[in-house]
């Protein structure tokens, strides 16, 4: 994979729907699992696969991203030539340029061509999956593909926002992209993942100076659906698309199903994370917790149900978590109650304070809040 390079967009292109989540930070580095970012999944990817060259592209907030990532050491990205780097928002006529546009592409063009790859692999930051790409650049080569695009074949839409369905050939060529609000068991959904040649993307990118042009789905694929091989490549395993607080849950959710989380982690290679060293667990006398995925340095001396908790998070006695994320060092105070609810980082919730929500609409509380 030496001769492959990636590059990953941090923002969602429904990334605003996350609201509270995303206030104080950009999607990429929204925390997920216990103790990863959303990022962590393609960027583990990426390096799992052996790419030696990964370009992250910010646009804004970006601060907490960059002190996750650091030298990129902890994906073994932190190297003396190529190596994890970060390239910082560019803007057009003043104007901040949008999600995934070929105009941040070849504004960047110094660092593409400096580069010593001819292959690029290009994702969106939001998208929870374990992905060995060797197989997919094969794939990508086999087929003479000029771009190959991913898909999933996701559960049945349930009100969440449209999504990109495609429509494929015998061959796997891809015939057409459809938005679509809603789709049935089976149906194969756009993931934005997108392999091509560096070379083609440089000419889209120069292209996108025209009249008309746009990011790389709708202004450099949709449009020459006709002219390009675009071959559609099945991602196998879990997968997700993470822009909205209601899927945000869900998944968080799945994730205390055992299967979802061993093939999620670890299959086909480990998900990496920045390390942060903290004694275990503690549970305290009189505690009580199941079905639940606690992180290291919690406290907990009451009851947690379904629930997932980040690092350093205390639960004291008397107080019950029940289906619910609470970010790192949160703390709920005795005697309350949280259920169905995501609390951000650094929340305290008061003693005897109950704060409930729904399964289709779960509370949020924002970060470093008192309630």
């Amino acid at each position: 994979m030496k001769d492959v390079m990636g590059v990953i967009n941090v923002v969602g292109r429904n990334s605003d729907l996350l609201g509270a989540l995303t206030g104080p930070r950009c999607i990429a580095s929204v925390p997920f699992g216990g103790k990863y970012r959303l990022i962590d999944f393609v960027l583990s990817s990426m390096a799992n696969s052996g790419m030696q060259n990964v370009a992250v592209f910010t646009r804004e907030k970006y601060r907490s991203l960059m002190d996750h990532l650091g030298s990129g050491k902890n994906w073994d990205l932190s190297r003396k030539q190529d190596g994890l780097i970060i390239l910082p928002p560019h803007s057009c006529d003043g104007q901040s340029l949008p999600d995934f546009d070929l105009k941040s592409f070849f504004a960047h063009r110094n660092f593409f061509d400096r580069s010593s790859q001819k292959i690029v692999v290009v994702a969106s930051a939001n998208i929870i999956c374990n992905v060995y790409f060797r197989e997919a650049v094969r794939y990508h080569q086999e087929t003479g593909a000029d771009i190959t695009v991913f898909y999933s074949e996701m559960v049945a839409n349930e009100g969440g926002p449209p999504r990109r369905c495609l429509k494929v050939n015998e061959t796997g060529r891809v015939l057409e992209l459809v938005e679509r609000q809603s789709w049935d068991q089976g149906t194969k959904v756009l993931l934005e993942i997108y392999i091509l040649s560096k070379s083609l993307l440089m000419n889209l990118a120069e292209k996108s100076f025209l009249p008309g042009g746009a990011d790389l789905l709708t202004g450099g694929i949709i449009p020459n659906l006709q002219k390009f091989n675009v071959c559609a490549y099945p991602l196998k395993g879990y997968s997700a698309v993470v822009d909205t607080i209601d899927l945000y849950y869900r998944h968080s959710m799945d994730l205390l199903c055992p299967q979802v989380w061993e093939e999620l982690f670890f299959i086909p290679g480990l998900i990496h994370t920045k390390v942060k060293d903290e004694p275990p667990t503690r549970y305290l006398e009189g505690s009580a917790v199941a079905n639940s995925l606690l992180a290291n340095g919690c406290t907990i001396a009451g009851t947690v149900e379904n629930s997932i908790l980040f690092r350093g998070v205390r639960v004291h006695r008397g107080a019950r978590v029940k289906n619910s994320v609470i970010m790192q060092k949160c703390e709920i105070g005795e005697g309350a109650l949280v259920e169905r609810v995501i609390l951000d980082k650094d929340v305290r919730v008061s003693a005897g304070k109950a704060l409930t929500g729904h399964d289709k609409k779960p509370l949020v509380v924002e970060k470093r809040k008192i309630v």
